[in-house]
């Protein structure tokens, strides 16, 4: 594990969604104090200030409900029109709810194929992955009715992260493990070190150091993990990308 700044050496332009709160602002916080340019996320006009503190501080912001499709398109568009990004970290989460599936799954998948592909993705994953299960049967990836587990929907952003490393070799794709901390999804009590939850998907993002340049990882605290067998499973992987191309209708391609 490096002790190396994320962001020592070079100047990023990176993506974070879900940035009103939590890992996602507080990763967004770190890089824009580090010097990079960071584009942050809210869900609605509303929310925007929620992140006044990093606009005030050179961020940009973008809108997007990350449960609706058409929303989920045009956020894709208003990052596109602000030039290429040097990475995008896929950070927006729900824990339950009809809008599981497509905020946590569909959303980065979606945002993946539609923005300009930038030199490295990080996927928000959990340890709970390994309770899900590589089921794809009667999945509604609508959120018109409320299917599959959080544990499901982190395994299948980790086989997604992977399917991205495996097809597109010219991109750094990693997933990340960010621990059980303390945030409003979290909870108070919740055991792990806030600091350490966001540090992997800032040095992932923005890092020189050889060990954050590669691909197809799932990642806690810098360090490798394994994850459930599915995530590296290439007929699985095939399975999940060729039902988010049917819910979705734009497909990921090598």
């Amino acid at each position: 594990m490096s002790n190396a700044q994320p962001g020592a050496g070079r100047k990023a332009r990176v993506f974070v969604t879900g940035s009103a709160d939590g890992l996602g602002h507080a990763a967004a916080k770190t890089l824009l104090s580090q010097g990079h340019d960071v584009v942050v996320h809210v869900r609605s006009q509303a929310r925007l200030s929620a992140v006044k503190e990093l606009v005030d501080q050179g961020a940009t912001a973008t809108i997007g409900d990350l449960s609706d499709l058409a929303q989920i398109r045009d956020l894709g568009r208003q990052v596109n029109a602000l030039g290429r990004m040097d990475a995008v970290i896929h950070n927006a989460g729900v824990i339950s709810g009809a809008s599981l599936l497509v905020v946590n799954v569909v959303a980065p998948y979606l945002l993946t194929v539609l923005i300009q592909r930038p030199e490295r993705l990080i996927y928000l994953s959990s340890s709970m992955h390994k309770g899900g299960h590589a089921d794809l049967n009667d999945m509604d990836w609508s959120g018109g009715t409320s299917t599959g587990s959080y544990s499901d929907s982190k395994l299948f952003v980790a086989a997604l992260a992977a399917a991205v490393a495996r097809l597109w070799p010219d991109v750094y794709s990693n997933a990340v493990d960010p621990g059980w901390v303390p945030t409003k999804m979290g909870g108070s009590s919740a055991p792990d070190d806030l600091r350490l939850g966001h540090l992997t998907q800032e040095w992932l993002a923005a890092s020189d150091d050889r060990e954050a340049l590669t691909s197809g990882g799932y990642w806690h605290h810098q360090r490798r993990q394994e994850p459930h067998p599915a995530v590296n499973d290439i007929r699985f992987q095939d399975q999940l990308l060729a039902e988010l191309a049917r819910a979705t209708g734009v497909n990921l391609s090598a």
